[in-house]
Protein backbone atom coordinates (compact mmCIF):
# COMPACT_ATOMS: atom_id res chain seq x y z
CA UNK A 1 0.00 0.00 0.00
CA UNK A 2 2.62 3.00 0.82
CA UNK A 3 4.65 1.62 -2.57
CA UNK A 4 1.34 2.12 -4.14
CA UNK A 5 0.41 5.51 -2.74
CA UNK A 6 4.23 6.42 -3.03
CA UNK A 7 3.86 5.74 -7.21
CA UNK A 8 0.63 7.53 -7.06
CA UNK A 9 2.62 10.82 -5.74
CA UNK A 10 5.35 10.98 -8.05
CA UNK A 11 3.21 10.38 -10.73
CA UNK A 12 1.08 13.48 -9.47
CA UNK A 13 3.95 15.22 -9.46
CA UNK A 14 5.20 14.27 -12.73
CA UNK A 15 2.16 15.13 -14.19
CA UNK A 16 2.14 18.89 -12.27
CA UNK A 17 5.64 19.45 -13.49
CA UNK A 18 4.72 18.40 -17.12
CA UNK A 19 1.89 21.07 -16.83
CA UNK A 20 3.71 23.67 -16.07
CA UNK A 21 6.38 22.25 -18.57
CA UNK A 22 3.76 22.08 -21.32
CA UNK A 23 2.24 26.12 -20.48
CA UNK A 24 5.82 27.45 -20.72
CA UNK A 25 4.91 29.76 -23.78
CA UNK A 26 4.64 29.39 -27.64
CA UNK A 27 8.04 30.52 -29.29
CA UNK A 28 7.61 33.52 -31.24
CA UNK A 29 8.45 32.11 -34.82
CA UNK A 30 10.51 34.56 -37.71
CA UNK A 31 8.08 36.99 -39.43
CA UNK A 32 5.89 37.67 -35.86
CA UNK A 33 6.46 40.89 -33.86
CA UNK A 34 8.84 40.40 -30.85
CA UNK A 35 6.96 40.67 -27.68
CA UNK A 36 7.88 43.82 -26.21
CA UNK A 37 8.93 44.51 -22.68
CA UNK A 38 10.68 46.82 -20.41
CA UNK A 39 12.75 45.65 -17.89
CA UNK A 40 15.68 47.02 -15.73
CA UNK A 41 19.20 46.33 -15.93
CA UNK A 42 22.16 45.42 -14.22
CA UNK A 43 22.62 49.15 -12.86
CA UNK A 44 18.82 49.57 -12.31
CA UNK A 45 18.47 51.42 -15.68
CA UNK A 46 15.07 50.30 -17.48
CA UNK A 47 15.01 49.05 -21.04
CA UNK A 48 12.55 48.53 -23.63
CA UNK A 49 12.88 46.24 -26.96
CA UNK A 50 10.87 49.69 -28.38
CA UNK A 51 14.24 51.47 -27.84
CA UNK A 52 15.90 49.42 -30.25
CA UNK A 53 13.95 50.12 -32.86
CA UNK A 54 16.14 50.17 -35.90
CA UNK A 55 18.74 48.03 -35.01
CA UNK A 56 19.10 44.64 -34.98
CA UNK A 57 18.64 43.04 -31.32
CA UNK A 58 20.34 39.80 -30.11
CA UNK A 59 18.00 38.76 -27.50
CA UNK A 60 19.35 36.23 -25.53
CA UNK A 61 17.76 34.24 -22.76
CA UNK A 62 20.10 32.11 -20.20
CA UNK A 63 19.46 30.10 -17.17
CA UNK A 64 21.95 31.62 -14.19
CA UNK A 65 24.20 34.30 -13.67
CA UNK A 66 28.12 33.05 -13.28
CA UNK A 67 27.33 29.61 -14.02
CA UNK A 68 29.85 27.84 -16.43
CA UNK A 69 27.69 27.61 -19.85
CA UNK A 70 26.19 31.18 -19.03
CA UNK A 71 29.72 32.59 -18.62
CA UNK A 72 30.93 31.40 -21.81
CA UNK A 73 28.35 32.43 -24.06
CA UNK A 74 28.01 35.89 -22.19
CA UNK A 75 32.27 36.54 -22.29
CA UNK A 76 31.49 34.83 -26.36
CA UNK A 77 29.27 38.02 -26.96
CA UNK A 78 31.85 40.38 -25.03
CA UNK A 79 34.24 38.85 -27.36
CA UNK A 80 32.40 39.68 -30.44
CA UNK A 81 30.44 42.47 -29.39
CA UNK A 82 32.52 45.00 -31.85
CA UNK A 83 31.97 43.19 -34.55
CA UNK A 84 28.02 42.60 -33.63
CA UNK A 85 27.92 46.42 -32.94
CA UNK A 86 29.59 47.15 -36.31
CA UNK A 87 26.58 45.16 -37.93
CA UNK A 88 23.80 47.18 -36.03
CA UNK A 89 23.23 44.77 -33.50
CA UNK A 90 22.62 45.17 -29.97
CA UNK A 91 22.94 42.37 -27.37
CA UNK A 92 20.97 42.20 -24.12
CA UNK A 93 20.95 39.18 -22.13
CA UNK A 94 17.94 38.05 -20.18
CA UNK A 95 17.20 35.89 -16.83
CA UNK A 96 15.35 35.99 -14.21
CA UNK A 97 18.19 36.43 -11.51
CA UNK A 98 18.07 39.48 -10.01
CA UNK A 99 19.81 43.50 -10.44
CA UNK A 100 22.00 42.56 -7.92
CA UNK A 101 23.27 39.03 -9.26
CA UNK A 102 23.69 40.48 -12.57
CA UNK A 103 25.80 43.59 -11.61
CA UNK A 104 27.88 41.09 -10.14
CA UNK A 105 27.87 38.96 -12.98
CA UNK A 106 28.86 41.76 -15.51
CA UNK A 107 31.73 43.23 -13.23
CA UNK A 108 33.18 40.15 -12.53
CA UNK A 109 33.23 39.24 -16.51
CA UNK A 110 33.45 42.97 -17.52
CA UNK A 111 30.21 42.38 -19.95
CA UNK A 112 29.64 45.85 -21.75
CA UNK A 113 26.04 44.80 -22.23
CA UNK A 114 22.27 45.52 -20.59
CA UNK A 115 21.53 41.97 -18.62
CA UNK A 116 17.80 42.22 -17.86
CA UNK A 117 16.32 41.05 -14.61
CA UNK A 118 12.80 39.26 -15.75
CA UNK A 119 12.63 38.27 -11.83
CA UNK A 120 8.81 37.33 -12.18
CA UNK A 121 9.47 35.44 -16.15
CA UNK A 122 6.79 37.53 -17.80
CA UNK A 123 8.95 38.36 -20.64
CA UNK A 124 10.65 34.64 -20.53
CA UNK A 125 7.22 33.08 -20.46
CA UNK A 126 6.14 35.53 -23.40
CA UNK A 127 8.68 34.35 -25.48
CA UNK A 128 8.54 30.60 -24.83
CA UNK A 129 12.14 30.61 -22.58
CA UNK A 130 10.63 29.96 -19.40
CA UNK A 131 10.87 26.90 -17.81
CA UNK A 132 9.27 26.27 -14.74
CA UNK A 133 9.53 23.47 -12.09
CA UNK A 134 7.12 24.98 -9.27
CA UNK A 135 9.96 26.49 -6.67
CA UNK A 136 12.81 26.08 -9.39
CA UNK A 137 12.27 28.43 -12.35
CA UNK A 138 15.04 29.70 -14.95
CA UNK A 139 14.89 31.12 -18.66
CA UNK A 140 15.75 28.54 -20.91
CA UNK A 141 18.69 29.13 -23.20
CA UNK A 142 17.16 30.35 -26.25
CA UNK A 143 17.93 33.29 -28.74
CA UNK A 144 16.00 35.98 -30.82
CA UNK A 145 17.45 37.86 -33.48
CA UNK A 146 14.93 41.04 -33.82
CA UNK A 147 15.41 42.72 -36.92
CA UNK A 148 15.41 46.33 -37.12
CA UNK A 149 11.26 46.43 -37.53
CA UNK A 150 11.08 44.99 -34.52
CA UNK A 151 10.18 41.20 -35.91
CA UNK A 152 11.50 38.41 -35.51
CA UNK A 153 13.96 37.22 -37.87
CA UNK A 154 15.27 34.13 -36.57
CA UNK A 155 15.10 31.86 -33.40
CA UNK A 156 17.72 29.53 -31.67
CA UNK A 157 16.42 26.71 -29.60
CA UNK A 158 19.58 24.63 -29.55
CA UNK A 159 22.99 27.01 -28.39
CA UNK A 160 26.49 25.79 -28.46
CA UNK A 161 27.96 28.23 -25.99
CA UNK A 162 31.09 28.57 -27.18
CA UNK A 163 30.11 29.51 -31.04
CA UNK A 164 26.94 31.08 -30.82
CA UNK A 165 28.15 34.57 -30.97
CA UNK A 166 30.08 33.39 -33.69
CA UNK A 167 27.16 31.93 -35.27
CA UNK A 168 24.80 35.13 -34.85
CA UNK A 169 27.61 37.30 -36.53
CA UNK A 170 27.21 34.66 -39.49
CA UNK A 171 23.60 34.74 -39.65
CA UNK A 172 23.40 38.81 -39.58
CA UNK A 173 25.68 38.85 -42.60
CA UNK A 174 23.57 37.06 -44.67
CA UNK A 175 20.16 38.51 -43.73
CA UNK A 176 22.01 41.96 -44.49
CA UNK A 177 22.71 40.86 -47.37
CA UNK A 178 19.58 39.93 -48.81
Amino acid sequence: MKLFLLLAAVFVVAGLMWTRLAHAGDVPQPGQAAPGFTLPDQNGKAHALSEYAGRWVVLYFYPKDDTPGCTEEACSFRDDLSALSRMGAQVVGVSVDDTDSHAEFAKKYHLPFPLLADKDGQVAARYGALLNLGLLRFAKRYTFLVDPQGKIAKVYLKVETSRHSKEIIEDLKRLAAK
